[in-house]
């Protein structure tokens, strides 16, 4: 090799090596106020956080907080002697990799489960719960379709979600919950009352099972988490799968999730759902005759889809009575936890972000997940 040659080659590779220097830095001064936010904020956070921002084909944000005051400290502590585990464990500083609950997170991924059979024809949205479990129909519940399952819609009244929840874990089997659905009562027409729980995602649950003649969390796994990379996400693997509320996942697994949901079904070249049943997802379901009975607080004024809420809630119309109430496609959609946790995924400026935490405290929620999705956009579009 001439020398001239070699010193053309060490040009290349410096201003190679200088270009992702300035493309590094820059990136840091464009996220400046999005690390200034949750340090901001990392306090009513939990004291700690990951935040994870993906566009273009890259992360093109990760970063991990954590600073836990003394009483975030002795919660920590007391969390851990009820739960039997190690304080170490429980008061761990957070990273892309810890694993942790993500209570109605998990509602995204068991609809786009469930949509995995109606991409296979194996499952219609208007089929009705009856035509899988006939018991329902002898309790006036069997008229019920998959897509009120899929978007809190299907009449049933049942307790709070931490009631709900404190139920779910006293039962051990599919069978069991359906049979206390039964004693469930009837508030309205399916279609007709929005209420937020853990009742439809659960019987499409338990639908599925029957279809495939697998359990839930084989089919989660087979079907969503091995294709889409997620090796730390399950939903407890013991005792009866809360649809609606029991996933574990970690903040670089759930990314995955969010990453499949922003190219319209497709991870990595494996198509999990095609782009129309996505958009189908990404629409408001809750028309303008439908009453909300009950919702959280912090979901605002958002609209609902299928296992997500659609934050700008585009008017939904039925074409007739009976019908599912249909929209335009939502720009931004979300699925927060109980705990705290935010993914979204925002369709119009094309990027996902997940706020990985575990929070309890609730008020103000709505207002600081669009703080921060707003100081977001600005920092993607620059």
């Amino acid at each position: 090799m001439s020398q001239k040659t070699a010193c053309n080659r060490l040009n290349v590779s410096f201003i190679c090596i200088f270009l992702l220097f300035f493309q590094s830095i820059q990136a840091q001064d464009r996220f400046e106020k999005v690390t200034g936010w949750v340090e901001t904020n990392l306090p009513e956070l939990g004291g700690r956080a990951v935040l994870l921002v993906y566009k273009d084909g890259n992360r093109v944000y990760s970063k991990a907080f954590n600073n836990l005051s003394k009483q975030q400290i002795n919660a920590g502590k007391m969390r851990a002697r009820i739960q039997g585990k190690e304080e170490e464990q429980v008061l761990q500083d957070y990273t892309v990799q810890t694993r942790e609950r993500i209570a109605s997170a998990s509602k995204w991924l068991t609809a786009a489960l469930v949509l995995t059979f109606v991409e296979e024809n194996k499952l219609r949205l208007s089929d009705t719960v009856g035509k899988y479990l006939p018991v329902l129909s002898k309790y006036g519940k069997g008229h019920i379709k998959i897509w009120h399952c899929l978007s809190h819609t299907t009449g049933i009244k049942d307790g709070g979600l931490r009631e709900s929840i404190a139920s779910l874990q006293k039962i051990n089997t599919m069978n069991e919950y359906i049979d206390q659905i039964l004693t469930y009562p009837m508030e309205g027409e399916p279609g007709k009352v929005f209420r937020y729980s853990n009742v439809g995602l659960q019987l499409a649950a338990a639908v599925i099972e029957k279809i495939s003649g697998k359990d839930f969390e084989t089919l989660f796994r087979e079907r969503i988490a091995e294709p889409l990379e997620m090796k730390q996400t399950d939903f407890g693997k013991s005792g009866l799968p809360l649809a609606a509320g029991g996933a574990f996942s970690t903040p670089e697994d759930y990314l995955n999730f969010l990453i499949m949901i922003l190219n319209e079904g497709e991870f990595k070249g494996k198509r999990i759902l095609s782009k129309a049943l996505v958009v189908e997802m990404q629409k408001n379901r809750i028309g303008r005759d439908c009453i909300i009975a009950g919702a959280p607080e912090e979901a605002g004024n958002w609209g609902y889809g299928f296992g997500e809420w659609v934050m700008d809630a585009p008017l939904a119309i039925a074409a007739r009575k009976d019908a599912m109430p249909d929209s335009p496609r939502s720009t931004s959609v979300t699925s927060p936890g109980l705990f705290g946790s935010f993914p979204w995924v925002d369709t119009q400026r094309r990027y996902c972000a997940f706020l990985f935490v575990y929070n309890l405290k609730h008020k103000g929620r709505n207002e600081k997940y669009r703080e921060l999705k707003e100081t977001v956009d600005a920092a993607v579009r620059n």
